[in-house]
């Protein structure tokens, strides 16, 4: 999940209640398929005054990538949706401000699910999963990324489980009490997970909570790798080899990930897909901007529509090149050769930051499928990766013959 200054410039979006363009075939499989995203930071629009999910929105209208008709119309049965909670400071005082905000965002997740209940259903198990999309119903999974709200009373994450948490990321852009982040300007604080990062790994296990290593550094990876007792997955991350980035893996790791069963769902965030300039003057334009309106959750219809205006003219004094679904593309498709299909999702960053020219919300995903017809996938091989391979893991993580999951 990204702040303000970091969404997408605004982009012509498809209309909600039209298909998007793919051949017969590969559209006829698309909808036959259970199509799972595991990054869908859309409970941010939930508080929002006057949005709802049931409602048809446009990114270029709005900021939002994700509702009932968009989901519709792009085959999307659902995925994990995301309890973000931005880093704070370490201290008491920040501690309990994460732990609120967090608490707050599981609750309106709850409350779309009570609002919606003819199309939304909670998921606890890959069995629910396909039932719910069986019966024409969204498939709601609740992630967390960044533990922060954890962090003063680790145990909390029991009572996250018995509300429906099933995964759980280490860290963000910043350190925290946990672990290390990939992007943390002041690097290695603790060489890795701390040792309550440790302790935050076993319990996971023993709940069957997945373990999403996505922001995390190197070695915290290599650390939850080696320590968890069931595979882990990288909800939302892109390829080293095609751009070299901190917050990107490389080949080695993805080879060691699916060695062990894990599974890495690409990102469709363009800074990370591509190599986009930093421009001082626009970087500091965007801060005042982000500054100015604050959390996108609290801005009422009128001030989206301001914050759109503003930000367009600072894309329009310093622009910058956007990625492309052929730049996503090439991501996927590498990482698909190195890890092979058995090991390889979709985690395209919704609602924060992800999306590309071509692919700016979910109405667009029948091209990802039809791009991987293209490239010689089989009808098995794309199952798996739209979610099959997903609820693989989950399955592993919540095997009681593992000495893991959930009760």
């Amino acid at each position: 999940m990204m702040c303000l200054m970091f969404a997408l410039a605004a982009v012509p979006a498809a209309n909600a209640e039209e298909k998007i363009s793919a051949s017969a075939s590969a559209r006829q499989l698309h909808d036959e398929i259970l199509v799972l995203d595991t990054h869908l930071d859309t409970p941010a629009n939930f508080s929002r005054p006057g949005w709802r999910i049931a409602d048809s929105h446009a990114h270029d209208a709005d900021l939002a990538q994700v509702d009932l008709p968009r989901m519709k119309a792009g085959g999307l049965d659902g995925g994990f949706w995301v309890i973000y909670t931005g880093q704070g400071p370490r201290d008491p005082a920040g501690n309990r401000e994460a732990r609120d905000h967090a608490l707050e965002r599981l609750v309106v997740i709850h409350k779309m699910l009570a609002a919606n209940a003819a199309d939304f259903q909670l998921a606890l198990t890959a069995d629910d999963a396909e039932r719910i999309a069986a019966e024409g119903k969204r498939v709601v999974f609740i992630s967390m990324e960044n533990a922060s709200p954890l962090a003063s009373d680790p145990t909390l994450l029991s009572a996250y489980h018995r509300l429906g948490l099933r995964m759980l990321g280490i860290s963000h852009v910043l350190n925290n009490d946990f672990g290390d982040s990939s992007t943390d300007a002041k690097g290695a604080e603790w060489d890795g997970l701390s040792p309550k990062g440790r302790e935050l790994v076993k319990e996971a296990n023993r709940l069957g909570i997945v373990l999403d290593a996505s922001h995390a550094s190197d070695n915290v990876f290599d650390q939850v790798l080696e320590l968890s007792q069931a595979p882990i997955v990288l909800s939302h991350t892109s390829a080293d080899a095609i751009y070299d980035h901190p917050r990107n893996i490389d080949d080695v790791r993805i080879r060691k990930l699916a060695a062990k069963g894990g599974v890495i769902h690409v990102n469709a965030y363009g800074g990370y897909l591509i190599d986009v300039p930093s421009i001082p003057a626009r970087e500091r334009a965007l801060s005042a901007l982000s500054e100015k309106y604050g959390s996108e959750s609290r801005l009422s219809p009128e001030q989206i529509q301001s914050y759109l205006q503003e930000r367009q003219a600072i894309d329009r004094q310093y622009p910058v090149p956007r990625a492309t679904l052929d730049d996503y593309m090439r991501h996927l498709l590498h990482i698909l050769k190195v890890a092979g299909p058995e090991h390889v999702g979709i985690g395209a960053d919704w609602d924060g930051g992800g999306g590309v020219t071509g692919l700016e919300d979910v109405s667009a995903l029948p091209k990802i499928t039809e791009r991987l017809r293209q490239a010689g996938y089989t009808d098995q091989d794309i199952r798996n990766i739209w979610g099959g391979n997903l609820l693989r893991v989950l399955r592993a993580v919540q095997r009681p013959t593992n000495g893991v999951g959930s009760k």
